[in-house]
């Protein structure tokens, strides 16, 4: 139609009609049609099996693309950030697609965007989405924004998780005898108990360099199976990726079934997890793990640090993460490719993806 035609300012490299009056972002980004993802996987050059897909414009990597990229030679590394917070935001994703689709679309440099996971939070409040804006766009932006492979639902369910674990334990260690408690911890095979090697690496954290559960004391039992955690002392809360400022502050323990055994805790948001900040920094589901291992929950009446592998949740919290891990393939409104991965607040942690 004559009237759209007048309204084109000019069209970019790959078909992107820039219109004089620039829509809104949500227009914007119905606007294209994306690539299949598995043809901007195709152009880094990334093998087939090493893309998993989820749907037609996301995809998950592998991270044996690190031993098949290894001897490729290193890019440049340009870090977009800013200084001072606005409620709105400042622009930093906006300006990181813009370079990248700048680079990747116009000049044909090969260009590789990396974004941080936006929280619902921030998405469903006054801030909105992260995927950019105008021109400057990751999309699918609704699958950006929302959900995309369900990175930030793992960690939710991690974090919880050892949040359980924390108050399953206190409540087990008040009610019941060491020797009850080293049956329901310690399994039985081949009508011997067997010692796990998380359950040994507990012992020598205690002092005790044995292997062999036969060769324990009851003493030695005793100080294995018991944590002693210190309720006032705990750091540990529970996440949900939601602004709910009515469970910041609660109690837990409330139920009959609970003996008394209350305490005051809260919710955060849950890219406000240990657990989130360990994803971006990880290089490994080996390095990840040993980091999970390492996360200190609480202090126990000594004033010594309670661990994640003090819990026995370590091998729990890597399965719920396994496919967490691996950054997510997507791509701008110019067709160049995104990868985003891991989100932790910064004025909590480091801030940045995984890059």
């Amino acid at each position: 139609m004559p009237e759209e035609k007048n309204n084109i300012a000019r069209v970019g490299p790959t078909g992107l009609k820039f219109l004089r009056k620039v829509p809104g972002d949500m227009v914007v980004a119905q606007s294209c049609t994306p690539e299949p993802i598995i043809k901007i996987a195709q152009k880094l050059g990334v093998n087939e099996d090493e893309v998993d897909l989820y749907g037609k414009h996301k995809a998950k990597l592998d991270l044996s693309i690190l031993e098949t990229l290894k001897n490729r030679k290193m890019g440049k590394y340009i870090c977009v950030t800013g200084i001072t917070p606005t409620p709105l935001g400042e622009g930093k994703s906006t300006t990181t697609v813009g370079l990248c689709q700048a680079l990747g679309a116009y000049l044909n440099k090969p260009t590789i965007g990396c974004l941080r996971q936006p929280s619902q939070g921030p998405t469903f409040g006054i801030k909105g989405g992260a995927a950019g804006g105008g021109y400057s766009q990751v999309v699918p932006m609704d699958d950006f924004n929302l959900h995309l492979t369900g990175d930030i639902h793992a960690i939710t369910a991690a974090n919880n998780l050892l949040a359980a674990q924390i108050d399953a334990r206190m409540f087990h260690e008040a009610t019941q005898s060491d020797k009850a408690l080293w049956r329901r911890l310690v399994p039985n095979r081949g009508g011997k108990a067997y010692l796990s090697p998380i359950m040994i690496r507990r012992l020598k954290r205690l002092g005790i360099e044995k292997t062999d559960a036969a060769h324990l004391t009851d003493e030695e039992k005793g100080r294995f199976v018991r944590l002693n955690i210190d309720p006032s002392t705990i750091t540990w809360r529970r996440v949900l990726d939601t602004n709910d400022r009515f469970i910041r502050k609660i109690i837990v323990g409330l139920g009959p079934k609970e003996k008394d055994k209350i305490r005051t805790t809260g919710f955060d948001i849950t890219v406000a997890s240990e657990i989130m900040a360990i994803l971006a920094l990880a290089t490994s589901l080996e390095d990840m793990r040993d980091r999970f291992s390492k996360m200190v929950v609480a202090l126990d009446k000594k004033g010594n640090a309670v661990t994640a592998d003090d819990l026995g949740v370590t091998g729990a919290l890597t399965v719920l993460m396994k496919e967490a891990i691996k950054p997510n393939l997507m791509q701008t409104l110019e067709k160049t490719p995104m990868i985003v991965h891991a989100g932790p607040f910064a004025n909590i942690a480091h801030g940045n993806s995984s890059i």
